[in-house]
């Protein structure tokens, strides 16, 4: 994009040579790939919800294998830990295999591994299997969400990438009570839903065109040549600084929603509609966050401060809330926080990112925002085993979140110093 006409010099950019700037894309071909690129992204987030509410029935018909008590959690718990592990190595097959062909690959075995407790009478076999699905959840989300940067750009690239929060955040609660309803048939009825996949597949390998390094997109044509790959230094050094922030990030993020039941549970209240109604508000807050960052127009650095010290201030809230009331208002200002924070995050990790980085870096990003994920509910069990309780443990998180808004707002501030207008010399006639 030409500079601005103004006096003012422009701030540097992290951002690697893309695509020509801007380039709104609109049309219904646009609109179909947009939607199977979202309904991928559900994908990982329904193998991570659909069977919670089935768990405590598949624990029941396991109940003499050894170990049950911690096999059966770990089969919701084990495709996240996969995610996280293998994303970054999903990222090079991205960048050496094409998008496109891994994805479509990717969707067929999802559904296949998705679908094989339906016929497994083993509990070992069932969670070996759950590991495999997260093998191809990683490379799912690390494609989905690399053609998004490929197809897309500028504003336009950043609320589609914002989206991907608001999806994964509406579908959650809607393959919650899919579960749930599909669980009165029994505890294996949930898994039938990875089947959906095999609708995708094909829908992705038929509308879905091969991208180009220079932001524009192919037909989908099977004849068209392998995306290039240039030679040039991965940043390693910017994405690195963003990963880390990025697994804090998702640890503040996913402890309020994994911990909600429980911190609710310890004032008393255990009806489940009510403990529901609290996480649906949670829910809505995260939507409600990424539309703020949407409509907003700010670049994501500076949207960091903030973020963070919602998600503090909503720990701090829940740390010192007297009832269940003040504590749930604390859970939705701290996902109001988180809905801003991971658009932000990944936003900015995109714009650091070259055509043929792009699928390296995606993984790198998904990998630090799972393990994040994956190591929530143990950082807060260890907190409460030295503290004492759930709310203490939350309040030694506020306090590091504090510290990381702060930092952040420091840097942010240093940023706009560096690039403030240098005063014009005034000629002394």
């Amino acid at each position: 994009m030409p500079a601005p006409m103004s006096p003012l010099p422009l701030p540097p950019s992290d951002a690697a040579t893309d695509a020509p700037s801007e380039q709104t894309v609109s049309g219904p071909g646009h609109r179909l790939r947009l939607t199977l690129l979202m309904a991928g992204v559900c994908l990982p987030i329904l193998g991570a919800v659909l069977i919670a509410p089935v768990l405590p029935q598949m624990q029941d018909h396991f109940a003499e294998v050894p170990g049950v008590d911690a096999l059966v959690p770990m089969a919701l718990t084990i495709p996240a830990l996969s995610l996280a592990l293998l994303a970054p190595f999903a990222g090079v097959l991205v960048d050496r295999l094409g998008r496109k062909r891994l994805l479509v690959m990717a969707t067929v075995v999802y559904a296949i591994l998705g679908t094989a407790p339906l016929w497994l009478d083993s509990l070992g076999a069932i969670v070996a299997s759950r590991a495999l699905v997260g093998v191809a959840e990683a490379a799912i989300m690390t494609c989905c969400t690399t053609l998004l940067g490929d197809y897309y750009s500028g504003r336009q690239r950043d609320r589609y990438l914002a989206m991907q929060t608001m999806f994964a955040s509406i579908s959650a609660t809607a393959f919650f009570v899919l579960g749930g309803a599909a669980g009165s048939a029994g505890w294996r009825a949930p898994f039938w839903a990875y089947a959906v996949s095999l609708l995708l597949a094909p829908a992705m390998a038929a509308y879905l065109p091969r991208p180009r390094p220079d932001g524009l997109a192919d037909s989908p044509s099977p004849t068209t040549t392998p995306e290039p790959i240039a030679a040039r230094p991965f940043p390693w050094r910017p994405l690195a600084g963003t990963c880390t922030l990025t697994v804090f990030g998702a640890v503040l993020f996913y402890t309020v929603q994994v911990e909600m039941a429980y911190l609710l549970d310890d004032m008393g209240v255990s009806n489940t509609a009510v403990i529901g109604l609290a996480g649906a508000g949670s829910s809505a807050a995260v939507v409600i966050g990424a539309v703020v960052f949407t409509r907003s127009g700010r670049r994501p650095q500076d949207w960091l401060p903030t973020a963070f010290g919602l998600c503090t201030l909503g720990f701090a809230v829940i740390w010192l809330a007297p009832d269940p009331v003040v504590l749930t208002l604390g859970a939705v200002i701290n996902c109001l926080g988180g809905g801003i924070m991971l658009p932000s995050l990944l936003t900015l990790a995109m714009s650091r990112l070259d055509f043929a980085d792009r699928g390296r870096g995606t993984g790198l990003w998904t990998g630090s925002f799972f393990l994040g994920q994956f190591i929530c509910p143990l950082v807060v069990l260890a907190l409460t085993s030295a503290l004492g309780t759930r709310a203490n443990a939350l309040g030694v998180l506020a306090l590091a979140g504090a510290a990381a808004t702060v930092a952040l707002g420091l840097a942010a501030r240093r940023r706009r110093t560096q690039t403030a207008p240098e005063p014009i010399p005034q000629v002394v006639g």
